[in-house]
């Protein structure tokens, strides 16, 4: 088959070995001296590193473990100013009560894959190189192998029309279903190839044909998008007023969430009835920090054009208690919001 020609083709978005939007992070986040913030992302510690470096504290928490590894290796220079802890976006809150440092002067997360997960061609995140189709974050639980040789053409489909929003959903779910029959997937390639045959390529065809089902997979594997709502809640739980909440995003769907989140809650919500008076209404619990999104600067896009994609959101807790949010208006695509209410 023909391999990608180049990095902006592997698969769930941009190699991030530099820090993206890391100045736009920093001058939103504003870590001071003797501050907690949670990293929740804590990947590689790029962000971590420079939180620590501007005097603040820093807990980090990752599902992956190998992300472990880094954090001993940084608690080397920095000492008792990082604390890391294993988890996922749902449990960010406990982690930091668990930690005894709820509440929290900031929380940041930097959504997506990391570039240490995409370079190992073993954790089978990018057709790049071959290696065993895994996708998964934490390293257990159901794999992209799994999926698509156990999910019917329906269900296949979905995921990659509604995860990877790809056109061609039905040919590759069905293209996919026939060839199983014979030959279970096993590898990155052993997908791509069979993407690739069902719907072509064109010469001057930059992107794969099978990025946006890598991506959909990827997505549906790690239940990417479910972890970022729980993610945004556990981080209106856990931040004191003042408190500072930043999400960098790489693509459509996530920062989708994100922005309407951001909008839930920054507005005033009625109570039970219309006809209640203007005190029963919930108060917002963020005040928004920038207006929309903050992109990054063409001396960045010189430095790394990867970083085209990504965008930068951000609000302040303010001191108004946490109230009821429906992750359907979010925008969630419609096989997890529906899971999540049990309509399934």
């Amino acid at each position: 088959m023909a391999h990608p020609t180049s990095e902006d083709e592997m698969v769930g978005g941009p190699v991030r070995h530099i820090p993206v939007l890391l100045d736009e992070v920093l001058l939103v986040l504003d870590p001071q001296e003797d501050q907690w913030v949670l990293d929740g992302t804590f990947g590689y510690g790029g962000y971590s590193s420079a939180i620590m470096q501007a005097g603040a504290n820093v807990l980090g928490v990752d599902r992956d473990p190998e992300a472990s590894e880094r954090a001993v290796i940084l608690q080397q220079t920095f000492g008792p100013q990082l604390r890391f802890q294993s988890g996922c976006f749902s449990e960010l809150a406990q982690i930091a009560q668990d930690q005894g440092l709820a509440p929290l002067d900031g929380v940041v997360l930097d959504i997506g894959v990391s570039s240490m997960q995409l370079d190992d061609a073993h954790r089978g995140f990018s057709f790049m190189q071959d290696g065993p189709l895994d996708m998964r974050m934490a390293q257990s639980g159901v794999s992209a192998a799994d999926v698509v040789n156990g999910y019917d053409s329906k269900d296949l489909g979905q995921i990659f029309k509604q995860l990877g929003e790809e056109k061609q959903a039905r040919r590759i779910a069905e293209a996919i279903v026939a060839q199983r029959v014979d030959r279970p997937f096993v590898t990155t390639l052993d997908l791509a190839t069979c993407i690739e045959k069902a719907v072509g390529r064109k010469p001057q065809q930059k992107i794969h044909p099978a990025t946006r089902v890598f991506q959909a997979l990827r997505i549906f594997v790690n239940a990417e998008l479910d972890e970022l709502v729980d993610g945004l809640v556990a981080a209106e739980k856990c931040l004191k007023p003042g408190g500072r909440l930043v999400v960098v995003t790489f693509h459509s769907l996530e920062d989708r969430i994100v922005k309407r989140f951001f909008q839930e809650r920054s507005k005033i919500h009625a109570g039970g009835s219309r006809y209640m008076p203007q005190q029963d209404l919930a108060a917002p619990s963020f005040e928004m920090i920038v207006k929309g999104a903050v992109g990054p600067g063409e001396s960045e896009l010189e430095r790394n054009p990867r970083a085209r994609s990504a965008k930068l959101r951000a609000g302040m807790r303010t001191n108004a208690p946490v109230h009821a949010l429906d992750a359907r208006a979010l925008g969630l695509p419609r096989l997890l919001a529906d899971s999540r209410t049990g309509e399934m």
